[in-house]
């Protein structure tokens, strides 16, 4: 019972940060959704989190989410899960049945294999674009310029709908480094669909 009182007094600590950070920035605190990372966690640990009130999660791996989550969405219908962790073209199926949300899509093949399942199956779920707007060689996201390939049909930008970006850039303080990164950020964002 510790863990379950320790899950649920970190919970309350951690919303109440959210809380004054969002009030500190002039931002009503309900606009801020905080994503409980359960991988890793068995899931008594992640009902603990449920009893206390909390129903959006994160899973980095498909396979960990598909043993821990069936059982707890029937006894939660109201959670919500998103896979935050890499995604295989091979698990896209399974991925768009069971989660809620993809914040991972980092390269066209994936965007359309979704896209694929979720015309097959009629579940749409949010997708989330990850763009490398400082242009580094080692982040597996999208890099502008984006555009989209001559083979890539159409439908895929309507049928996979891109709810947000995940926008990367340098790890630095150098202002000259970062500077173009903000307007290529808002470019992304602006145009609502990706034409990679």
């Amino acid at each position: 019972m510790a863990h379950q009182t320790d899950i649920a007094r970190n919970l309350a600590e951690v919303k109440a940060a959210i809380a004054r950070a969002a009030l500190a920035c002039a931002r009503a605190p309900d606009e801020i959704a905080l994503v409980a990372v359960s991988k890793n966690h068995d899931a008594a640990a992640a009902r603990c989190a449920l009893d206390a009130g909390h129903l959006l999660f994160g899973e980095n791996r498909v396979q960990e989410a598909e043993a821990k989550w069936p059982a707890l969405r029937t006894d939660f219908p109201d959670a919500r899960l998103h896979l935050i962790g890499p995604l295989q073209t091979n698990k896209v199926g399974v991925a768009v049945r069971l989660f809620d949300a993809i914040e991972t899509i980092d390269r066209p093949k994936l965007a359309e294999a979704v896209a694929r399942h979720m015309a097959t199956s009629g579940r749409r779920i949010e997708c989330f674009v990850q763009v490398n707007t400082g242009e580094e060689p080692q982040r597996p996201a999208l890099r502008p310029p984006m555009r989209m390939p001559s083979s890539a049909p159409a439908a895929t930008f309507t049928i996979c709908p891109s709810s947000a970006s995940c926008v990367f850039r340098p790890w630095t303080r150098n202002r000259p480094c970062i500077s173009p990164c903000w307007p290529r950020s808002r470019r992304a964002t602006a145009c609502g669909i990706y034409p990679w």
